[in-house]
């Protein structure tokens, strides 16, 4: 890890009228490292996203990515950065190799198209037009447009929506070897599994501000245990810290046996659903 942070963002803020996207967050990443932002939709994932990747306008605050100002972007600024957008359906006429390699013409020094392809499962479709790629295949060529300028600096805004679960996979090993390589890496998902195997940190977000930050297992009760039974016909859930004394308060009551038995460690999802309703808890409602 270097020194100084790839990018830096220090109690960043936007508004649309009356309505507060980001209400003094701040994070960091640093080189080779990847940071998820988690939160629930309209928490103010995306605007942070733009707003580092120079796309939108911030209000307040400082941001600096690979020591440029966002609001200022310059065209080898651009070209050092790679992003993977929530939507993407233009291009439709061209077909995914000509896609591909008419990208790589706008990079000094682009990845190979044809291994590209392959990083992503599309090389079977080379020939075929974006119009007529699946959502999940779509997907896959989003990020490989993403990936095709050998970025120092890659955003990543919801990748593996659409992809089957092996499909998932692969796109991890392929994250997992770019970060290998120093690329600093910037995702936002809603799937906590993906957040938990691929991120070195997480920030979680809600109502524009951020409620926990930190590596996947220091979030929220990590330590606590999940017990689940089933009662009145219902199943039942408990975190505690002293799952064997609950577990024979159970059996006291059940006087014997416990239906449906479970014990697990609270994961990441544990932790972050309880952390969004403590906010909603705190602060009434569900997120904007």
């Amino acid at each position: 890890m270097s020194s100084a942070p790839v990018i830096t963002a220090t109690d960043v803020t936007k508004r649309y009228g009356d309505f507060t996207a980001l209400a003094g967050v701040s994070i960091h990443v640093d080189t080779g490292e990847c940071l998820a932002i988690l939160g629930p939709n309209g928490a103010g994932k995306t605007t942070l996203t733009e707003i580092l990747e120079g796309y939108r306008q911030r209000d307040g605050g400082q941001a600096s990515v690979l020591g440029v100002d966002p609001n200022k972007p310059t065209g080898a600024w651009k070209a050092k950065l790679g992003i993977v957008l929530q939507n993407a359906t233009d291009m439709a006429d061209l077909t995914v190799s000509e896609t591909i390699k008419h990208f790589a013409r706008y990079y000094p020094n682009p990845a190979d198209p044809d291994q590209v392809m392959a990083a992503v499962g599309l090389t079977e479709k080379a020939n075929s037009r974006n119009g007529k790629l699946s959502g999940g295949q779509r997907r896959r060529l989003d990020v490989a447009l993403g990936i095709i300028g050998n970025p120092e600096v890659l955003f990543l805004d919801e990748p593996t929506t659409g992809f089957d679960p092996e499909a998932r996979r692969e796109f991890w090993v392929l994250i997992d070897r770019l970060k290998s390589n120093g690329t600093t890496i910037l995702l936002t998902t809603h799937y906590l599994d993906e957040a938990q195997y691929l991120a070195d940190r997480v920030a979680v977000i809600a109502r524009g501000r951020i409620v926990a930050q930190g590596a996947p297992d220091s979030i929220g009760n990590r330590g606590d245990a999940i017990v689940t039974w089933t009662e009145a016909g219902r199943e039942q859930a408990q975190s505690t810290t002293t799952p064997t004394a609950f577990v024979e308060e159970l059996s006291a009551r059940f006087a014997g046996e416990i239906p449906h038995l479970a014990i697990r460690r609270a994961s990441l999802e544990d932790a972050y659903l309880e952390l969004i309703a403590q906010d909603r808890q705190t602060n009434g409602g569900d997120a904007a």
